[in-house]
């Protein structure tokens, strides 16, 4: 099977879940090269817009995303990441997960969890995205 990396620029979005609570942990985006690098290493990789390369979450921080499962949707143009995801969080604002807040009737985000770390100490320069 062949996933359609054509509609978004040669990126498919990837959705990351905790395999074990099935939390919603973050979005990335992958391209061949990064597929093909979770694949083969285990360690999940994504394609990083802003800095026009790959990247593994984890590198600075040290929070990793170890893959147990990648699943493929109907249309083959996205991918959830079902993984094991190593220290407190993977959002580089300090939360387990990137969807900590939620969006009011009033338009306004609201953070509805706790920071599970202090992003100042583990990003002593600009945090992962």
């Amino acid at each position: 099977m062949e996933l359609d990396f054509s509609k978004l620029g040669g990126l498919v979005p990837a959705v990351v879940q905790d395999f074990a609570t099935g939390e919603v942990l973050m979005l990335g985006f992958m391209n061949q090269e990064a597929l093909a690098a979770t694949l083969a290493t285990g360690a999940v990789t994504f394609y990083s817009r802003s800095r026009q390369r790959l990247w593994r979450k984890g590198e600075q921080s040290g929070h990793r995303l170890l893959l147990r499962e990648l699943r493929v949707d109907c249309d083959a143009d996205a991918v959830l990441a079902r993984v094991e995801a190593v220290g407190p969080g993977v959002c580089h604002q300090g939360y387990r997960s990137c969807f900590y807040r939620r969006l009011e009737p009033d338009g306004r985000a609201r953070p509805v969890a706790e920071r599970t770390f202090d992003p100042v100490q583990v990003y002593r320069q600009e945090g992962e995205r």
